[in-house]
C-alpha cells in the first residue's frame, strides 16, 4: 500500500508494525517533533486498518481542530465566490462542520443517503491503481492528518482537509459521483501503467484541479483548489487553456507549488460529455494512440 507513489512523505514500515512518515527538508513539518510523532501516529492507526473494520477514531488535538477550523471558516465566503454551483449544492447537502474535524466514519454517514460513498483510511499517498479503482466501488481513500499549523492556507500533500472540504463535498453530489465512478471503472479496465498515468493526470486537471464558466465567471470544481484558501484566490490568474483530454493527459505537474496551468470547461455539462465520456470508453489502445498523436 504504501511503497508506491510516495514522492513527498514516504511512509516506511518499522518491525514493530510502527509507521514513520519521511518529511523532506522543505516540509512545514520538517523541524517540528511534535507534528512529525502526530504524522507517525495517524499513519499507523490507518495502516491498522482491513476491510470490513470501522474506520479507525482519530483523537484530534484542540491545535489540528483549530486549523480545521481557521480553513473551513476562511472556505466560506470563497466558495459563494468561486466554486461552481454542483460544489456548493454539494456542499448544501452534506453540511460539515466548521468547528472541528469529523471523523471519516461520520462523513461516510452523512454521504450514505446521498450518494452511498464511503471513506478508507490511508496511511499517506495510495498507490494509482488502488486510489482510483477503489472509486468504481464508491469507496474513497482518504488521510487523517491534519496540515502544519504554520501553513494553513495551501497544503502539497493530500490532508483532511482536502479529503473531507475538498473531495467530500464534491461525493455529494451526484453529478460529480458519476465522475469518480467513471474514472474508477476506467481504472480497473486499462492494464498498462502507460494507460494508468494518462487517467490519473486527466483526473488531476479536472477533479483535481478542474475550472469551468459559470454565469459568465471562472468557477472552480477541483477539490485541490477548493480546499486551499491561498489557492482558491489565485486560480483566475494562471494560465488558462480549453478543455482537451489529450492536453491534460500528456502534462506533467507539480504538486509541491500553485498550479499554473488549468483547462477550463465550458459548462459542466461539458465535464460530463467530454471528461465522463473519455472514461467511460478508454482502452489502452485508445490511450496509447491518443498519446502518440499529441
Amino acid at each position: 500500500m504504501f511503497e508506491e507513489a510516495q514522492y513527498f512523505a514516504p511512509v516506511v514500515a518499522h518491525d514493530d508494525g510502527t509507521l514513520q512518515v519521511q518529511l523532506g527538508k522543505g516540509h512545514p513539518g520538517f523541524a517540528d517533533p511534535e507534528y512529525r510523532a502526530r504524522r507517525d501516529a495517524l499513519a499507523t492507526l490507518a495502516s491498522r486498518w482491513t476491510p470490513g473494520d470501522m474506520v479507525p477514531v482519530a483523537d484530534y488535538t484542540d491545535a489540528e481542530h483549530e486549523v480545521w477550523r481557521v480553513v473551513s471558516e476562511d472556505l466560506v465566503a470563497k466558495h459563494r465566490a468561486y466554486a461552481c454551483q454542483e460544489f456548493l449544492d454539494g456542499k448544501e447537502a452534506l453540511r460539515l462542520p466548521t468547528d472541528h474535524i469529523p471523523q471519516l466514519a461520520h462523513v461516510s454517514d452523512l454521504l450514505a443517503p446521498l450518494t452511498g460513498y464511503t471513506y478508507r483510511p490511508a496511511a499517506g499517498l495510495v498507490p494509482l491503481r488502488d486510489f482510483y479503482g477503489s472509486l468504481a466501488d464508491k469507496a474513497f481513500w482518504s488521510t487523517q492528518y491534519v496540515r502544519h499549523h504554520s501553513v494553513p492556507l495551501n497544503t502539497p500533500e493530500p490532508d483532511v482537509l482536502h479529503e473531507v472540504v475538498g473531495h467530500g463535498n464534491t461525493l455529494a453530489d451526484p453529478r460529480f459521483t458519476r465522475l469518480y465512478e467513471a474514472a474508477g471503472r476506467a481504472t480497473n479496465r486499462v492494464e498498462t501503467d502507460e494507460a494508468l498515468q494518462f487517467i490519473s493526470k486527466v483526473f488531476w486537471f479536472t477533479l483535481e484541479f478542474g475550472v469551468v464558466m459559470q454565469e459568465g465567471e471562472l468557477k472552480a470544481y477541483g477539490a485541490g483548489i477548493l480546499s486551499s484558501p491561498g489557492e482558491i484566490e489565485e486560480f483566475r490568474g494562471m494560465t488558462i487553456k480549453p478543455l482537451d483530454v489529450v492536453a491534460m493527459g500528456t502534462t506533467d505537474y507539480d504538486i509541491t507549488v500553485y498550479q499554473d496551468l488549468l483547462y477550463a470547461a465550458e459548462s459542466f455539462s461539458q465535464v460530463e460529455d467530454v471528461v465522463g465520456g473519455f472514461w467511460d470508453s478508454c482502452t489502452d489502445d485508445s490511450i496509447a494512440a491518443m498519446k502518440a498523436a499529441a
